[in-house]
């Protein structure tokens, strides 16, 4: 059996309990069996691929960017029990009340974190994939109330747990904070490790990457989260995707028992293996759901499209104002004259047009401060 790490003894609230410090990457003694996920691979590297080719069925990337992102930090959220759901985010966009502020700002706070790393990795003069980087990420993801006490952006400096009430009935405990710099640069090492790269698919990389940062768990609060944006970021990163469509937090929630299996398995058994091929099967499977939703959702805007070309009313604002809507699913008259850059009568007329052919519906029933809704999309999405 491979071990993937040794044991120390940790004190924590008065109980010793042993902390598990992981070997460095990439998994040795023996090495990863490449026949283990070779077919996988090649199987999620093709999803992928017709997943970038069937993008182009839309006329806006945009449009599925920004479905795709909010799917994936509305999902990765919900993993860690956050209760929002796509509308209430779509309301919050909107400028509408909702109930459960505290959970739609963690997913708002996720979708912030995203872009900037997003946007760092890109631009020539950011950082790099980088420990300065992940705790940048982490201290926009945990700004606000809920992450005030979480220290945001600061590696732990105390000894925490996974599972159980207390250090000593914990499911898992990682390593002490001591050392959680030093794995982390390992980790840091093995991302830019030029050698790897030659011998380990990208893919099978990135799954070494996420369960080694679950394992190390370098933060109070956040880890998952933090975890699962790096595959998102890695994977555009090492040119798998030039756009985030892909939503691995989808299969990870909903195999959810299974996903902390075959990371705990990692750790216990030294099963590297066993956790890539579930990693390989829900990159694969997460790329044929995105790709079927982009199908649909090229459905439904041609559809309506048509419909609204051939409308008799049609005006060049309604048009404009339809071209809008997959990126404000929920909206006012207001935010219609702002985005088109027009006068309250002209926006009203054109949010009229649509709304008699069913394409949008008023959702308060109010004679002022009125929200129209995308019905059709807004249900495609959430279904």
């Amino acid at each position: 059996m491979r071990v993937t790490g040794s044991y120390v003894i940790s004190t924590t609230l008065g109980e010793s309990v042993r902390a598990f410090v992981p070997h460095a990457l990439p998994p040795a003694t023996p090495v990863l069996d490449a026949s283990s996920y070779a077919e996988l691979n090649r199987t999620a590297e093709l999803s992928l691929a017709r997943l970038q080719g069937v993008a182009g069925l839309v006329p806006s990337i945009d449009w599925l960017l920004y479905s795709a992102i909010r799917q994936e930090a509305l999902l990765t959220s919900q993993i860690e029990g956050t209760q929002a759901t796509l509308i209430d985010l779509f309301d919050k966009e909107a400028g509408l009340t909702v109930s459960n502020t505290d959970d739609v700002e963690e997913v708002t706070n996720y979708l912030r974190a995203f872009r900037w790393t997003q946007d760092t990795l890109r631009d020539p003069k950011g950082l790099p994939m980088s420990v300065r980087l992940m705790r940048q990420a982490h201290r926009l993801l945990m700004d606000g109330a809920r992450g005030a006490g979480r220290q945001p952006g600061e590696l732990r400096k105390s000894q925490n747990w996974i599972g159980g009430t207390r250090p000593g009935n914990a499911v898992f405990v990682p390593a002490p904070p001591e050392h959680v710099s030093a794995l982390l640069a390992d980790l840091e090492s093995f991302i830019h490790q030029v050698d790897t790269q030659d011998t380990l698919p990208p893919l099978v990389r990135i799954g070494l990457v996420h369960a080694q940062f679950e394992t190390i768990h370098p933060f109070l609060d956040g880890n998952g989260r933090i975890g699962r944006l790096l595959i998102a970021a890695l994977m555009e990163q090492w040119g798998l995707l030039s756009q985030p469509l892909v939503y691995v937090s989808a299969y990870l929630k909903q195999h959810q028992s299974e996903y902390y299996q075959r990371l705990s398995a990692v750790r216990t058994d030294g099963d590297w293996e066993g956790w890539v091929a579930f990693f390989l099967e829900g990159v694969a499977r997460a790329a044929d759901t995105a790709e079927r939703g982009i199908v649909a959702l090229a459905s439904l805007i041609n559809t309506d499209r048509r419909r609204l070309l051939q409308a008799p009313k049609i005006t060049p604002a309604s048009l404009r104002l339809f071209e809008l809507l997959p990126l404000m699913p929920i909206f006012s008259i207001d935010q219609v004259c702002e985005r088109l850059n027009t006068t309250f009568p002209t926006a009203t007329a054109a949010v009229k047009t649509l709304e008699a052919l069913g394409i949008v519906v008023e959702q308060t029933g109010q004679k002022k401060n009125r929200h129209f809704s995308y019905q059709a999309y807004v249900q495609l999405l959430s279904s």
